[in-house]
């Protein structure tokens, strides 16, 4: 064969070669991105546990601005658990999030969490506060913080008996019954 007709045909299957590559990548790129459109914040955030991040959130009492640091503990359906050395573990509803900055590339798969993992609900974690008496420190939509010990938690709202910082929940120390809807949450800190 002559080496014109070997060259045309070389040539020929390198820019074939090339247009193939070319789709490929396209077509993952675009597989990617639909992928990615069915991941949801808590599936971004399951991928992150065990990672340092800043969590800005809708009022910061306590943060002067700043947003939370520390490191990512747990993810439920509806909060995140923020700890770090030496620092109390806070938990945020996630509703109160504005901002989540640090998070890694991995992701958890769409709906890893399972079905007892959706149970595991913000109602939850905070029935668990009340159920061991634990004093918190609340803060509240609009900057404002209250502290306390949760006494019940219903579908929709928790009460919180106002006492002192330090102080154990008893009769005596409990100054008002606070009502409060879980949309007005925006931080709880144990301790």
């Amino acid at each position: 064969m002559d080496d014109r007709w070997e060259s045309l045909f070389a040539d020929a299957e390198a820019q074939f070669e090339s247009l193939r590559r070319g789709e490929v990548e396209a077509e993952a790129a675009d597989r990617s991105r639909r992928e990615f459109a069915l991941v949801r914040f808590v599936d971004r955030l399951r991928g992150a546990v065990g990672v340092a991040v800043e969590v800005w959130l809708d009022a910061e009492p306590g943060w002067a601005g700043e947003p939370a640091r520390g490191v990512l503990v747990r993810v439920g359906p509806d909060w995140l658990l923020l700890g770090g050395e030496g620092r109390r573990e806070v938990l945020v509803p996630l509703a109160a999030v504005s901002a989540i900055a640090g998070l890694p590339g991995r992701t958890a798969l769409p709906g890893a969490g399972g079905k007892v993992e959706a149970k595991l609900d913000l109602r939850y974690a905070l029935r668990r506060l009340a159920r061991d008496r634990i004093p918190v420190r609340v803060a509240l939509r609009g900057g404002r913080a209250t502290w306390g010990t949760f006494d019940r938690v219903g579908r929709d709202f928790v009460e919180l008996a106002e006492h002192l910082p330090g102080e154990a929940r008893r009769a005596a120390a409990v100054r008002s019954i606070r009502s409060i809807p879980l949309g007005a949450l925006r931080a709880v800190c144990a301790g």
